[in-house]
């Protein structure tokens, strides 16, 4: 039964957090649907991908090869068979993917009011449903954990 970690952005910007996350995920020899919630937002992602400092193989969804992506750009479901789900730009997220994954990673702005409104609306709607649950912030500029929601131990 994978866990959902959510992770409140106030020093790092979106895609370098993702970046970091994604080159962890891959060394774990996982593969990875990054959900978003806009087309044009995962144009731009995929982009910062690709320029970004180190080689991270990725596709968009929709390509001919999706099922052998390592990491997959998507807005819905993913067809490369992932055991990680990342969501980014509140992206939905379903309880029944958290417990079908490995992890399911929620990255939200928390500068942004309406994001941190919608984190806290998905962290309620998992954790209530049952899954466990863990909350990161980087507000001291480094990576702490905050809170933890039906994690055994």
């Amino acid at each position: 039964m994978g866990e959902a970690y959510f992770y409140h952005l106030t020093r790092t910007a979106v895609d370098a957090t993702l970046a970091n996350l994604l080159t962890r995920s891959l060394a774990q020899s996982w593969r990875v649907a990054v959900r978003g919630g806009d087309a044009g937002r995962l144009e731009w992602l995929d982009e910062r991908l690709w320029l970004g400092d180190g080689f991270l193989p990725h596709g968009r969804a929709g390509g001919p090869h999706d099922a052998r992506q390592p990491v997959l750009l998507t807005l819905g479901a993913a067809d490369n068979a992932p055991d990680c789900l990342m969501a980014v730009d509140g992206a939905e997220v379903a309880a029944d993917e958290v417990t079908q994954m490995q992890r399911t990673c929620i990255l939200f702005d928390g500068t942004d009011g309406e994001a941190l409104s919608r984190a806290r609306s998905q962290w309620r709607a998992l954790t209530e449903a049952g899954c466990a649950a863990r909350y990161w912030s980087e507000e001291t500029g480094k990576w702490v954990e905050k809170a933890t929601k039906n994690v055994p131990g």
